[in-house]
């Protein structure tokens, strides 16, 4: 083997010992396990390209690079939702119950479910990446200032606003899968034998409804706020001919509805002090097939 041969070997192994911390990272800039994905593979080319020359701290410069990827890819898609009009429901970490791979885990680590997740998809592009590495992963606001070029005083005042507005909207779910599942079976029981007043009382004054659904089908598309609207809306979609199946999505409870094995629906639950406070759900085809195969 020569001596390039050897120097890609090593550096593909040295990437390898960061890489779970990289998709971390990215999937909580992104909301977007694909474009998660497609920024680390990025972010080893990049490194291929370079051979690491000069690289006193590798993790700290893959990281560096992984943020730019990420930034530019969040700066587009802010461009191109500007007319964007419906709701927006990040990708969700599908698992059955009790079991994550260790890469799950570390892109779960901290997380409230897709609570969590939404609200970051609301934050400016630099705020989201200052918030993430700082209050998410430990990095010091001088070396967040070198990822984005800012100063690392702008860079605090960026982690301060996400913060604020972090704190102002994420929901904190309740502890406990069972006490969480037990909600979200009520809920489908109320919903199916059209009970409006049961699945109101299920429900958070504030609940929230996302459905994000296929391009091809706009109206499938909506955010739905108030009990009474969300529990409407949930009586009159309730199927009865869909087999429901218990995940866990993003760490809390959540189902996926099939109909003759074919995934019709992905819903992450938010419960909350007894009540289903958020329920996030994806059912555009390709997606669904994406996150559930």
């Amino acid at each position: 083997m020569d001596d390039s041969a050897d120097k890609q070997q090593w550096l593909a192994e040295a990437f390898a010992e960061h890489r779970v911390r990289l998709r971390a990272i990215a999937y909580r800039m992104l909301g977007s396990l694909a474009e998660a994905e497609d920024a680390v593979q990025d972010t080893w080319i990049r490194l291929a390209r370079s051979g690491a020359e000069g690289v006193d701290n590798l993790g700290g410069w893959l990281t560096t690079v992984l943020v730019r990827v990420c930034l530019n890819l969040l700066q587009a898609r802010a461009v191109r939702l500007e007319d964007a009009v419906g709701a927006s429901v990040p990708d969700a970490i599908v698992s059955p119950d009790g079991v994550l791979s260790p890469e799950d885990e570390a892109v779960l680590a901290d997380s409230v479910g897709l609570a969590l997740s939404v609200v970051l998809d609301t934050l400016a592009p630099a705020e989201r990446v200052a918030f993430v590495l700082h209050d998410l992963f430990d990095v010091a606001f001088d070396e967040i200032g070198v990822m984005t070029g800012r100063s690392p005083a702008a860079a605090r005042q960026l982690a301060s606003r996400a913060r604020r507005r972090v704190r102002a909207r994420a929901v904190t779910p309740d502890a406990g899968l069972p006490a969480q599942r037990q909600v979200v079976d009520a809920f489908f029981a109320a919903a199916r034998r059209g009970d409006l007043d049961g699945l109101v009382a299920l429900l958070d004054p504030a609940a929230v409804l996302r459905a994000d659904g296929s391009p091809a089908k706009p109206d499938a598309t909506v955010v739905v706020h108030g009990a009474e609207s969300v529990a409407r809306r949930a009586v009159m979609f309730a199927n009865p001919a869909a087999q429901l199946t218990h995940l866990m999505v993003n760490g809390a409870a959540g189902v996926l509805a099939t109909v003759d094995g074919r995934p019709i629906s992905l819903m992450g639950f938010t419960v909350a002090g007894g009540h289903i406070v958020e329920i996030d759900a994806i059912t555009d085809p390709g997606r669904l097939a994406r996150l559930t195969r």
